[in-house]
């Protein structure tokens, strides 16, 4: 997708994901991040190496889960994302549905919800928890920063 996208989950197309105008550019950036770009007449696939789903947290000496293959799966089929081709092993084979909805089931149970009030802050680290993985009636307006 060349533009945005606000009914998307996906949302951003590929000019404000790599903040250039320039599809070489594009390509350079997500090159960096271990990603090709095959460009297509209405927009670009991304296709990314495999990712490991386990990372480990140096700071907590943890194994973490670290992955959006869940919610890529279950929540962001549109035209540009087919769930079954997003979601694979690493030789491109499908991962299948009932493993998905097993990851899904441990993430339901294992989820807590916070009861947000206006003007309220929470602060999360990225590498020990999902987020924003709930469904929510609008208008909300949710202000995010990232930091090292």
């Amino acid at each position: 997708m060349q533009d945005d996208d606000p009914s998307s989950p996906i949302g951003r197309g590929w000019k404000s994901t790599f903040l250039t105008k320039d599809k070489s550019i594009a390509e350079q950036r997500a090159a960096k991040l271990g990603m090709k770009l095959e460009w297509l007449d209405d927009g670009v696939k991304s296709i990314m190496r495999p990712i490991p789903a386990i990372k480990y947290n140096s700071t907590t000496q943890r194994k973490i889960w670290f992955n959006s293959m869940v919610a890529a799966y279950t929540r962001w089929k549109e035209a540009r994302n087919d769930p079954v081709k997003a979601v694979t092993f690493g030789d491109g084979s499908p991962l299948p549905a009932d493993i998905i909805h097993d990851c899904l089931k441990v993430l339901e149970e294992e989820s807590v919800a916070f009861p947000w009030s206006r003007g309220d802050v929470l602060v999360l680290d990225n590498l020990a928890v999902l987020h924003s993985r709930k469904s929510f009636t609008p208008p909300r307006r949710v202000l995010s920063s990232l930091c090292k």
